[in-house]
Formats: structure tokens, C-alpha cells, sequence
């Protein structure tokens, strides 16, 4: 894996909606290497649709108003930013929220790597390392889960800002 890749990512909804709706801090690196082509995100029509329909909450709507958003604007950046692919066969591994199954199979069968807050999923870290899917790796692991040096480093480098890469580089 080197960094000239685009590395095959899948975003569970949640982290749709941080980078669109909540504009979490923490969604800058993904968001940059995004924009860059260092990642290439792929979904499938019934991950839009999820998102559509989580679009119309009430908590998201008054949050969309607040910041002059709309859905339709949400799933414009989606379209123009997110590669459809058909739905994935289902997974050796299965989840409890049978709503995060559609990530977890698309990420197994394209071996891709998976970005989810959900706690269903996130119990699922080994099991889908096992399958080929890095989940979250660029987040510190948890305790006891080791994680390949090099292949830490490389996420690390995926999501850093390039400002950030600089100043580091210069130390």
C-alpha cells in the first residue's frame, strides 16, 4: 500500500453526517483526503437512501436550518463525491444493527476500509481485521488490539493535513 493509492473507503452514515451536517473538527483529514483523491469512497444506493431518509429527522432538519443546509444540498456533495457500487453479498461476519449490515458487507467484499461510529460495529474490530477491513485505523486502538506499525503509520500519514505533514516533516 503506498500513499499515491486511493484507498478504498467506506463511510457509515453518521460520518456522512459529521462531515456534512455537523462539520466536526475531527472530520478535517478525512474530508481533505477526500477532496484529494487520497481516499475513494464507494456506497451503494441503499446507503443513500439511509441517508435520505435520516436526512428528514426533526433534529437534522432544525440543525440544517441553523447553518443554512439542506438535504438536498447533502446528498448533492454525496452523488458528487461517493462512487455507487451494487449492494455487497452479505458478510461472514453479521451485525447486531442489522441497519449497519450494508457497510460492513460492501467493506468485506471490497476489502475497503471502514469508517463507523457505531458501537455495533465497533465490536466487530477483529473480526473484520481478519476479513481485510481496517475499521477506524486511524484512530488510536483499543487496548490489546495490535495494529501492523507500518500500516498505523500509513493511515496516520492518510489523514493528516497536508499543513500538519509539513510542520511535522520540518521537526
Amino acid at each position: 500500500m503506498t500513499s499515491s493509492e486511493a484507498v478504498l473507503t467506506v463511510l457509515d452514515t453518521n460520518i456522512v453526517l459529521d462531515l456534512w451536517i455537523f462539520d466536526d473538527p475531527r472530520t478535517q483529514g478525512l474530508r481533505q483526503a477526500l477532496s484529494q483523491g487520497r481516499l475513494r469512497w464507494i456506497a451503494t444506493a441503499s446507503m443513500r437512501e439511509e441517508l435520505r431518509r435520516v436526512l428528514g429527522y426533526t433534529h437534522l432538519v432544525a440543525r440544517m436550518a441553523q447553518s443554512n443546509q439542506t438535504a438536498e444540498a447533502v446528498l448533492q456533495a454525496f452523488d458528487a463525491q461517493a462512487t455507487l457500487r451494487e449492494d455487497a453479498p452479505k458478510a461472514p461476519c453479521i451485525c447486531k444493527d442489522a441497519d449497519d449490515q450494508k457497510f460492513i458487507d460492501l467493506a468485506v467484499a471490497h476489502r475497503a476500509l471502514l469508517l463507523s461510529k457505531d458501537a455495533q460495529v465497533l465490536c466487530m474490530r477483529r473480526r473484520l481485521d481478519r476479513l481485510g477491513v481496517d475499521l477506524n485505523p486511524h484512530i488510536k486502538p483499543p487496548p490489546g488490539f495490535v495494529v501492523d506499525a507500518q500500516r498505523q503509520a500509513f493511515y496516520a500519514h492518510l489523514f493528516q493535513a497536508p499543513e500538519a505533514a509539513e510542520v511535522a516533516s520540518a521537526h
